[in-house]
């Protein structure tokens, strides 16, 4: 028997198993976010890490300078002599892209580097007066406060145990003087979300766009949050008291990473709690469970299951989406951008006479879908918050946002956008801009070469 779309019915179903983005408030969400940041910017028991990265981001990007950007990341590692025009603008030379060492078979900790430093060489030999380079390494790293970072673990794509518990700036230096050339005096490791932070502060219009004509008055641009959206979901921003290092610095904030992902929210569900417990790291990251592209797939799968079960949606496979192990994201985006065409592994599950199960599914699924935007949102305010800016029209704060899940998963983005601007219109209102920006890992890492 096929049921009929009732939305009140699944909507009900959804607050009952407590996935319904209504069953939370808002403001809680944001302030317990945000009293989270302060204990973890405290060194107190908290379940975001807020780590330092050592790194206060430019205000401006100086016009005229040359950095060598690297960018490591899954199993590729990319190059680039990066160039700042008269105008501020990134322009990238002779990028280069090779495997990521350890991805073709096991090498040495001294091979690892060696490949990197293949990837440098050139432009040290083609180029004069490079300032720096910035390296922007997504993997597991302790920032020290020269800019390095040491090595925490890899991914499994990448066979380099040596590696482990290295700092990879130091050992890049090093392959560097093997090969009988110097290398400039500044290598800055970041990840993925500072170099995001500082592509931003390169891209976005210090006036978030929201002004024409030209600025007579000089106002300088605002601070700016970098925020990944993708497999995963983090934020960094700067910040200017970090009581756990003794970092205070109202003029020259330092950029801290969240680790937004690991958020404990007092709104997770039943059915997320059941989820979590099938995962590979159950009660780690349940916040990034609830709304980034790693998860949004198999999450939604399980809660769908739990539908047919409960008898709120019923079509005549419904045993063989019970019998499914696994909903890859990109499967599950590609159907809801076109649902009504029969296919792929959830479309094809309906028949043409069943449009009210296939309309009752697509209606969950964009449920899941609008929760993960709301708390997305939630973590992005308390954010601006814990900045403590943005009332300036002047001078709003400007969001850069990188990651497939904010660009490409179907209601996402307005999602997102349409909870944003409600909670930071709540109270007083506060500007902001929010942007995705262009090869934020390679143009981050070269504004970080210039960074202090």
């Amino acid at each position: 028997m096929t049921s009929s779309f009732n939305p009140e019915e699944l909507a009900e179903f959804a607050r009952y198993y407590g996935f319904h983005y209504d069953v939370c408030d808002p403001a809680v969400l944001v302030r317990d976010i945000k009293i989270d940041m302060e204990r973890g910017l405290r060194g107190q028991p908290s379940s975001l890490a807020m780590l330092p990265s050592y790194l206060r981001p430019i205000s401006q990007v100086p016009p005229g300078k040359s950095v060598i950007a690297l960018d490591a990341g899954g199993t590729n590692l990319r190059s680039a002599l990066v160039r700042f025009d008269e105008n501020g603008n990134i322009v990238a030379e002779g990028t280069r892209k090779a495997p990521m060492p350890g991805t073709r078979g096991p090498v040495s900790a001294e091979q690892f580097f060696d490949e990197i430093a293949d990837l440098v060489i050139p432009f040290l030999e083609d180029t004069r007066d490079i300032e720096g380079i910035g390296f922007c390494f997504s993997y597991p790293m302790e920032m020290t406060q020269d800019s390095d970072g040491i090595l925490i673990g890899f991914s499994k794509e990448v066979d380099a145990p040596d590696v482990i518990g290295k700092a990879i700036g130091s050992g890049l230096r090093e392959a560097i003087a093997r090969r009988g050339k110097q290398a400039p005096e500044r290598i800055v490791l970041l990840n993925d979300t500072v170099s995001t932070l500082l592509c931003g502060l390169a891209e976005l219009p210090s006036n978030g766009g929201r002004w024409q004509g030209e600025d007579k008055y000089g106002i300088p641009g605002g601070p700016v949050i970098g925020f990944i959206l993708g497999t995963g979901i983090n934020i960094a921003y700067p910040e200017k008291q970090i009581p756990k290092i003794g970092f205070d610095s109202a003029s020259a904030p330092q950029v801290v990473v969240c680790e937004t992902g690991n958020f404990t929210s007092r709104y997770q569900g039943i059915l997320d709690r059941s989820y979590d417990a099938t995962t590979k790291n159950p009660s780690g990251y349940t916040f990034e469970k609830a709304t980034a592209g790693a998860y949004l797939g198999p999450l939604s799968l399980f809660i769908l299951k739990q539908a047919v079960r409960d008898g709120v949606i019923r079509f005549g496979k419904s045993e063989e989406l019970l019998a499914m192990e696994t909903l890859q994201t990109k499967d599950l985006n590609a159907f809801m951008h076109a649902p009504l065409a029969a296919e792929g592994p959830v479309g094809s599950l309906f028949s043409l006479d069943e449009r009210d199960a296939l309309a009752s599914l697509v209606y969950t699924v964009s449920l899941i879908t609008e929760r993960a935007g709301m708390f997305a949102a939630a973590a992005l305010t308390a954010a601006v918050k814990q900045i403590g800016e943005g009332y300036d029209p002047f001078v709003p704060v400007r969001i850069a946002v990188e990651g497939t899940t904010y660009v490409v998963y179907k209601g996402m983005r307005e999602s997102l956008e349409s909870h944003l601007h409600t909670m930071m219109y709540a109270e007083k209102p506060r500007n902001y801009m929010i942007s995705p920006v262009e090869q934020a890992s390679l143009f981050g890492a070269a504004v970080a070469a210039l960074s202090n």
